[in-house]
């Protein structure tokens, strides 16, 4: 009988195990970034790639899978790369910005990435995190349920990622060194790409299946508006987190975010122009108001016929922008959502904007005023990145002079953040250069109000916060007033992400829990804006056990 019971029990075990395995496995891949010459836009151009392609290689997970990516650098440029949306919970010296969790990885040399998803799904990606190299280094990541698990919508007859991005006829770490050098935006892109074409990616459908679309906004420096003619489109997850489906007829993405859509084939059979152009609603700002397009082809479409053009939205249209970010809300019934802390621990209100800079003796600088430079900011603080230990070293092995902890909760001054009127008040229009954080509790509660401010001009800012998602519970125009606009807050279904849209000329109020030691940098996802200083970090404590502590970084890790 005994032999029996331990016969059953080793047979439990065993099937046990077996599921445990079958449920989470390694996703392992190597990554070759060096040089690829590619015709486009009638020019013949080199740039730098990932295993030969533009987007670079889709890694496909499941969640509790362990990734484990070598980056093998074969190009003439420092890199990183960053895993955008991954919580990195634990693996923080594989979230990548450089200088924040890592030194650059050198020419002719590898470092290997490994880090666990851990409660998401959906659509995040992937792109290198240093100088302008994100224009042409990227590709997703889709993070399916575990296996026996299923999506909280039918299943599609099949899944397309589509990679939003933009072009220069030009090689981008020039581009982007020339306009530091002058203080100066870069040059605008010379075309919108889907999938790394211009024009046509080309998607076959059958009439009557659903397709799950996995939109990602990889553009360098704009916002997009992406409409498919006479068809409609269901919203169902946002930055790797599902949301309640949400018809639309078009998406309005910014920079470093994604969503995920349900498009069914219900048309007459035919072909059908899915196009991207910017949303902008800056004025005097350049930007590619170019679109692009792609086509869907019904299966016997005719190829003698035009495909239908679907009607953009005009390039500024803020109504149609904000109607689509903020109808989006939280699928709670999702198995990993968590409620919404009421309690907040730090409370924080911090403008985000531009700003001037002094021009270096004997340069020449292109901004506003005769011997300035652009520059920005958070809470009047332009964040500098440092030069000779990342961030992350520095906090886990107590390195003092790296960075200070003393960046500020709220404006220096009170002033009407949203009236161009500033700008006549020269001394507002300079803010200090430096390396300052916010230092936060383990599981501490963070609200933070970001308000954009007029200063050089109103502009719409893509914020995205690594190593956490946060929840969205309110936004709108012009100042943030507490008073009336708490009672907008939505403390309920609010939407989850980890890229925020603060609208053109107004505010949004975020809300997160720092439950990961380490530091998570928090910065403007237009590319200009990042060296400019429009960037701040959190420094999250360890936790009290072994479990919430930070482990040692690996023995490959790059080295200033």
């Amino acid at each position: 009988m005994g032999r029996l019971v331990f016969s059953f029990a080793f047979s439990l075990l065993l099937l046990v195990a077996a599921s445990t395995a079958s449920a989470a496995r390694i996703v392992e891949h190597t990554f070759n970034v060096q040089n690829l010459t590619l015709n486009r836009l009638c020019n013949r151009h080199v740039i730098t790639a990932v295993n030969d392609s533009l987007p670079g290689p889709a890694i496909q997970a499941r969640e509790g899978d362990t990734v484990i990516v070598h980056v093998v650098n074969k190009s003439p440029y420092n890199l990183t790369i960053h895993w955008h949306g991954i919580f990195q919970m634990l693996s923080g010296w594989a979230d990548g910005p450089d200088m924040v969790t890592q030194c650059p990885i050198r020419p002719g040399t590898n470092y290997t990435y490994r880090f666990k998803i851990i409660r998401q799904e959906g659509t995040v990606w992937w792109h290198a995190h240093i100088s302008m190299l994100r224009a042409t280094v990227y590709g997703a990541l889709i993070i399916r349920p575990r296996a026996g698990y299923s999506y909280p919508f039918p299943k599609p007859y099949r899944e397309v990622p589509i990679l939003l991005g933009e072009w220069w006829n030009a090689n981008v770490v020039d581009i982007d060194n020339q306009a530091i050098a002058l203080g100066a935006g870069p040059n605008i892109s010379d075309a919108y790409t889907i999938n790394g074409l211009p024009e046509m990616y080309k998607l076959k459908v059958k009439q009557g299946k659903t397709y799950l679309l996995r939109i990602i906004n990889a553009a360098v420096e704009n916002h997009l508006f992406y409409k498919i003619a006479d068809h409609k489109m269901t919203v169902v997850a946002i930055d790797a987190s599902y949301t309640n489906p949400f018809v639309t007829d078009v998406v309005a993405i910014s920079p470093g975010q994604t969503v995920d859509v349900l498009l069914t084939a219900n048309q007459p059979v035919g072909s059908y122009y899915m196009a991207a152009r910017p949303y902008s609603a800056a004025v005097g700002l350049p930007i590619d108001n170019t679109t692009t397009r792609g086509v869907i082809v019904y299966d016997s479409a005719p190829s003698s016929k035009v495909p239908l053009m679907p009607v953009l939205p005009l390039f500024n249209d803020t109504p149609t922008a904000h109607k689509f970010f903020t109808n989006l809300t939280s699928l709670v019934s999702w198995p990993f959502w968590d409620p919404v802390p009421l309690k907040v621990d730090n409370e924080m209100f911090v403008t985000v904007g531009m700003a001037l800079d002094a021009c270096p003796p004997n340069t020449t600088c292109l901004g506003l005023i005769n011997g300035t430079r652009f520059s920005a900011s958070m809470n009047n603080e332009s964040f500098v990145l440092p030069t000779n230990l990342s961030m992350l070293q520095a906090f886990f092995f107590n390195v003092g002079g790296v960075y200070t902890t003393d960046f500020p909760a709220k404006p220096p001054i009170e002033f009407d953040y949203t009236n161009l009127a500033i700008n006549n008040n020269l001394p507002m229009l300079f803010a200090p250069k430096g390396t300052k954080v916010t230092k936060l509790k383990f599981n501490s509660t963070v609200e933070m109000v970001l308000q954009n401010i007029a200063i050089l001009g109103k502009e719409n800012h893509p914020m995205h916060l690594h190593g956490f998602s946060f929840y969205v519970l309110a936004q709108g125009f012009g100042n943030y007033n507490p008073a009336t606009d708490r009672r907008k807050f939505n403390l309920i279904n609010p939407q989850f992400r980890n890229t925020i849209a603060v609208p053109f000329g107004g505010w949004a109020v975020i809300r997160f829990v720092a439950n990961n030691p380490g530091v998570w940098f928090m910065h403007c996802h237009i590319e200009a804006h990042l060296p400019m200083g429009m960037a701040t970090a959190f420094v999250v404590e360890n936790g009290p056990t072994p479990e919430t502590t930070l482990p040692p970084p690996p023995a490959d890790l790059p080295t200033c």
